[in-house]
């Protein structure tokens, strides 16, 4: 469609349109005159319209390219050359008149020869139906317009689709032109940047009918996993295809049509509906254009329209020209409301509301420009565009700031790039019981300027063409569930992959996560690997058997060392009790208790106070204990060096009183040892995660090694030394014999603690703590058999033996 001044009838100024289209090719194109008939009723209608372009009227000129490329190009290129620099427009209307604006082409590659000339000249091109996304580079295509979405929209609202429905692996049928080329180009990258899903195929339709290849395609459509193809194609490229597809039984596929073909009708043959029932289809926004079926109806067979008339009416108004048993004469008589033709069914206007947008678009922009005020114009010195100065570049600045609503409520605009504000309709295939084909409206998918892109469905409308009556499932791989990571397959596209369990450790929360996640540090992971739950904690415990054992020894230790204080007590005026220094008895038996108590405070959770206290009440304790097993043992060979002539003398170094301040003495040096110790490095709780991943070991870390060491390095030495002093004294006279139950207590108490030692180093965790409370348990019942044992054996069973007598009576018999 053409924009030109071209004559003058009655003084009026007529501007003309011209516009391509596709209506005759190879027999008659019944929607291709519908679409220059609709922009015909356009011009119509603003002629009529009092406030669009007052005292102007539009005429219009169709021209039709014939399905060839050659036969637009140069209808153009003709158009476009030999105009004058500057037309003015004589007063009787003479002269060439110049061309301001064309409506087409059709196809997309007839599309961009063109507006590659027209782009030169700056003249406006409107198309109705070109989607080629390459049409919106403003560089090359300067003076291009549609009003149909590009196919970078297009792509867009396929894969919004493919999103919703969560089909990740699809295979793509493109045509073997600049369409398909972009769509192709466009698709790729916009799937990958989107991580939608990817491609099992891409394959390119021939142009011409090569069954070979087809049959190839189809076959790899036939042995694919993709379960959704979706083809950007011709109709007559699809219908091929199709064709092809029922040869070989091709069902159980998910088909996406763009627009090329998603409400053809020659492919709603109810013999290709097993295959193609349930399509989803991207289609041009359908419009309604009220008053066009009047207009059409008022079509009268002249000269131009008597192809369209024999067509319709199957008859030649030229009997030349068919044979007797052709059909009938027409007489021009016939009537319109009873032919049977798509021609007058206005349902569906989708490429036609396009034309209808074009040419308003158009005529807008004229009227704008008509309307400019002298000195507020946007050209240079601020100067408007008049009628009889008329030019194209001019209209392009008019045509870039359009801005109207159509009858329908659809707001018509352009963007940067000349692509009007994008809108489809999805429609969805399918039969009725009746065997009529059905294309009905599911949804749409728009762009607006707040949200994006937005998809609009009505799922419960949808028909799917399977058993299930439900979407199908199209994966190259099922999805991995939580717990596990993604493993991309070599050599395959990204939704190929492998699902791997996520190590220990750590998880993963969501589906298809390509990473796993660790776990904080307190935390582990679930045995499905999903989320983080607590660490167990492990600690020497009352609840657990061994705790149970250790806290009953304990309680049995400390509960004998009462009943043999109780003894003691009460036959404390026995020759057994004191000939074997009563006082030191008591306190050893108390420092024993003491002992066997502070056995509980390496039981149960460390805290900051049971970790300061446990070695400090361990070290104090047995130097207690032993302190007083070293006076009891010197004061022992005190006692039978006195006994020998002119030995009274060493008895003054062991008064009570001097061995209760050498127990004390000894007692606080430890107690400063351990004073030390917790001042400059305390130990504390620690939470150690090294012996197990799962599992958080609660024990006290030391603080100080040098502290722990001198700590046990003194009891070591005190006991050393007892056992010596013991060891020397083990021959005396039987009335003098505690040195060697001394002896015997000290081997058991330094092997015990000998083999704690690398026993007590090479425990992981709790059972550090349990060998030290066991080394406790067993240095203390080997003290407290060793040493109480035989003494409560005579005071309980051998009573006549607890006598002076008998014991100094044993003594002189032996001597």
């Amino acid at each position: 469609m053409i924009f030109h001044i071209f004559e003058c009838v009655n003084n009026k100024q007529y501007i003309h349109f011209y516009s391509f289209s596709n209506i005759l090719y190879v027999s008659f194109d019944t929607l291709g005159f519908r679409d220059a008939m609709t922009m015909a009723f356009a011009i119509d209608e603003i002629n009529k319209n009092p406030d669009l372009l007052p005292n102007l009227t539009l005429g219009y000129s169709l021209y039709d390219n014939c399905g060839a490329l050659v036969i637009g190009f140069s209808g153009a290129l003709s158009l476009a050359s030999g105009q004058e620099e500057q037309f003015v427009l004589q007063e009787n209307c003479s002269g060439t008149p110049p061309v301001l604006g064309i409506v087409g082409d059709h196809y997309s590659t007839f599309s961009i020869a063109i507006a590659n000339v027209l782009g030169l000249y700056k003249m406006p091109l409107v198309s109705y139906f070109a989607t080629c996304s390459c049409l919106s580079n403003r560089q090359k295509f300067p003076s291009f317009f549609r009003t149909i979405p590009s196919d970078a929209f297009q792509v867009n609202a396929v894969i919004q689709i493919l999103k919703h429905f969560g089909w990740t692996w699809v295979g793509l049928l493109v045509t073997d032109d600049d369409y398909g080329f972009h769509v192709a180009q466009s698709f790729q990258s916009d799937l990958v940047q989107s991580g939608v899903g990817c491609l099992a195929y891409l394959e390119v339709l021939p142009w011409d009918s090569n069954s070979g290849e087809l049959q190839r395609i189809v076959n790899m459509i036939k042995t694919s996993t993709a379960r959704v193809v979706i083809v950007f194609a011709h109709e007559i490229h699809t219908f091929r295809l199709i064709e092809e597809v029922v040869q070989q039984n091709v069902t159980g596929r998910q088909w996406i049509a763009s627009e090329a073909w998603a409400t053809a009708a020659v492919l709603q043959a109810p013999s290709f509906m097993p295959y193609l029932g349930g399509t989803l289809g991207i289609a041009i926004r359908r419009g309604e254009i009220p008053g066009l079926m009047d207009f059409l109806l008022q079509i009268q067979p002249d000269k131009n329209v008597s192809q369209f008339w024999e067509h319709t009416f199957k008859c030649r108004f030229n009997p030349a020209d068919w044979a007797e048993d052709e059909g009938a004469l027409c007489t021009g008589e016939e009537d319109m409301r009873q032919a049977e033709t798509e021609f007058l069914d206005l349902s569906n206007l989708r490429p036609e509301y396009n034309v209808y947008k074009a040419v308003y678009a158009l005529t807008y922009a004229l009227d704008a420009m008509l309307q400019c005020e002298p000195g507020k114009g946007p050209f240079s010195g601020n100067s408007c565009a008049t009628l009889q100065t008329l030019a194209p570049w001019q209209l392009l600045n008019y045509l870039q700031k359009v801005n109207f609503t159509t009858p329908f409520g659809d707001q018509v605009s352009f963007d940067e790039n000349g692509d009007a504000l994008p809108i489809y309709d999805v429609m969805n295939w399918m039969q009725l019981p009746d065997g009529i084909v059905e294309v009905q409206y599911v949804g749409e998918v728009k762009r607006s300027a707040f949200r994006g892109e937005e998809l609009t469905l009505d799922e419960n409308k949808i028909f799917w063409n399977f058993k299930s009556k439900q979407p199908p499932h199209s994966v190259c791989s099922e999805n991995c569930p939580p717990g596990t990571r993604m493993a991309r397959k070599k050599g395959q596209p990204v939704c190929c992959f492998d699902c791997i369990l996520c190590s220990d450790g750590k998880i993963s929360n969501r589906t298809n996560s390509r990473e796993c996640f660790s776990c904080p540090e307190d935390f582990w992971s679930s045995p499905q690997r999903d989320h983080c739950i607590p660490k167990k904690t492990e600690f020497l415990s009352y609840q657990e058997p061994l705790g149970i054992c250790l806290t009953s020894t304990s309680l049995l230790g400390t509960f004998i060392c009462a009943v043999v204080l109780g003894i003691f007590t009460y036959h404390r005026s026995t020759p057994i009790v004191r000939a074997n220094n009563s006082e030191l008895s008591f306190l050893l038996l108390l420092s024993l208790k003491l002992c066997f108590l502070c056995s509980l405070l390496f039981i149960g959770q460390p805290r900051l106070w049971t970790c300061q206290l446990r070695h400090a009440a361990f070290g104090i304790s047995f130097v207690l204990c032993v302190s007083c097993i070293l006076v009891k043992t010197m004061v022992v060979l005190a006692v039978f060096k006195a006994s020998k002539p002119g030995g009274g003398t060493s008895l003054k170094w062991f008064s009570p009183t001097l061995q209760r301040g050498t127990v004390f003495a000894l007692t606080c040096i430890q107690a400063a040892v351990c004073a030390v110790w917790i001042a400059s490095a305390s130990p504390v709780p620690y939470k150690n995660t090294q012996y197990h991943n799962d599992k958080i070991v609660y024990e006290c870390e030391v603080g100080s090694t040098l502290g722990f060491t001198v700590l046990l390095s003194y009891i070591g030495l005190l006991a050393i030394l007892s056992f010596m002093l013991a060891f020397l004294g083990r021959n005396l006279p039987d009335n003098f014999n505690e040195a060697k139950f001394i002896t015997f207590s000290m081997l058991i108490f330094c092997a015990v603690w000998i083999a704690f030692i690398p026993a007590y180093i090479n425990s992981p965790g709790k059972y550090a703590d349990a060998v030290e409370v066991f080394a406790i348990l067993a240095s203390s019942f080997g003290l407290l058999v060793a040493l109480f044992g035989p003494k409560c054996y005579i005071i309980l069973l051998r009573p006549e033996r607890n006598t002076k007598k008998a014991i100094m009576g044993r003594g002189i018999t032996k001597s």
